[in-house]
């Protein structure tokens, strides 16, 4: 994986974040925007950031991985 892809994604402080049922959902002061996550990758918010998970290192899921971070 590239190390870009392990890093986790910081939440500014006007921007809120929420998941739902693999429905990411990002609303702030520019808009509000919504993306479904493929089941086989993990998102978790914590503690004003989003990691990018994926559950083992087969070839679809490291593909899939690139693309939702």
């Amino acid at each position: 994986m590239s190390r870009v892809g392990k890093n986790p994604i910081p939440i500014p402080d006007a921007v809120k974040v929420s998941l739902d049922n693999n429905i990411l959902s990002v609303k702030g002061p520019k808009g509000e925007l919504t993306t479904a996550i493929h089941p086989k990758v993990d998102v978790a918010v914590e503690e004003n950031q989003v990691v990018v998970t994926r559950n083992s290192n087969v070839k679809f899921e490291r593909a899939i991985h690139g693309t939702t971070r």
